[in-house]
């Protein structure tokens, strides 16, 4: 059984990449500002475009439905819309800002929570994956703290890189989000090609701990999966409730170790071992 100070420990010594998903948004202080689930998410596109009833509660397929029928842009506006709000950074963020040795962070959504944290604190810089139906040919896009645009040799030089797979929506609003966008990176991401060499590199002898995620259908697995390929064969997921089958799958087959408790309990235990506080940056 890991305990808590176990990772607090290694996270602190750079061998643990914190993996956030849209669940982490659930700690930001008085709630979040902006979709906190691919679920809400759909429902704050299909409240504002008429989709098929089917595919209404399916994110990929509501916003294909409306690329085909309305264009790219309007998802991208929808988006923007969705995320334009300013979110506080909870104190997770803020926590993982102040690691002095975390040299990769990954968070798997469209919201710059991280970006703020990591904004208050040292040299940083990002990639965030992009969208084949809009940068045909080119898998991701650098950006330095204060978005402009960077080249991946630029990020030899700094303390933390943010890798944003999904995209997000700053500095330059990258989407993956609909159908034909999945199906242009799952063609190519068993090979690796989608994922920046400097992440695969920065990835190699790390643990991966999975916070505000799940793994109930094939692509939340397929990205975990993928991103973390050629690491360890050690890595843990906060978890609480009840699994469906795919997820306890899922964590067997990758050797993640599941720690069923509440993530706020476990964010709290996480930076007391750590030393740090829940203020917020």
């Amino acid at each position: 059984m890991t305990s808590i100070a176990s990772i607090a420990g290694a996270l602190s010594q750079g061998r643990v990449i914190p993996y956030l998903g849209p669940g982490v948004l659930e700690l930001v202080p008085g709630g979040s500002p902006v979709p906190a689930s691919a679920e809400i998410l759909a429902e704050k596109l299909t409240a504002k475009v008429s989709v098929p009833f089917k595919v209404r509660k399916n994110l990929t397929a509501a916003a294909q439905f409306i690329e085909n029928f309305k264009h790219r842009k309007t998802v991208t506006k929808l988006l923007d819309e969705a995320f334009d709000p300013a979110v506080t950074p909870a104190g997770l963020h803020a926590f993982l800002a102040q690691q002095e040795n975390l040299p990769l962070i990954v968070s798997a959504w469209f919201d710059s929570a991280m970006q703020t944290a990591l904004a208050a604190y040292g040299d940083w810089g990002m990639v965030q994956g992009l969208s084949q139906a809009e940068h045909f040919g080119q898998w991701s896009g650098w950006y330095q703290a204060d978005g402009t645009a960077a080249t991946e040799e630029a990020a030899a030089a700094w303390r933390t890189l943010l890798y944003q797979p999904l995209g997000g929506v700053s500095p330059a609003r990258n989407y993956l989000v609909s159908d034909s966008d999945y199906v242009e990176v799952l063609t190519e991401i068993d090979i690796q090609t989608p994922i920046p060499a400097t992440v695969q590199k920065l990835r190699s002898g790390r643990h991966f701990l999975f916070l505000g995620c799940r793994f109930r259908n094939q692509l939340e697995r397929t990205f975990a999966r993928q991103i973390m390929k050629r690491s360890t064969d050690l890595h843990w997921a906060v978890l609480p409730g009840e699994l469906t089958r795919n997820e306890q799958r899922f964590l067997e087959e990758q050797n993640i170790r599941r720690l069923d408790m509440p993530l706020e309990s476990f964010v709290s235990s996480l930076i007391a071992e750590g030393g740090g506080t829940l203020q917020a940056a």
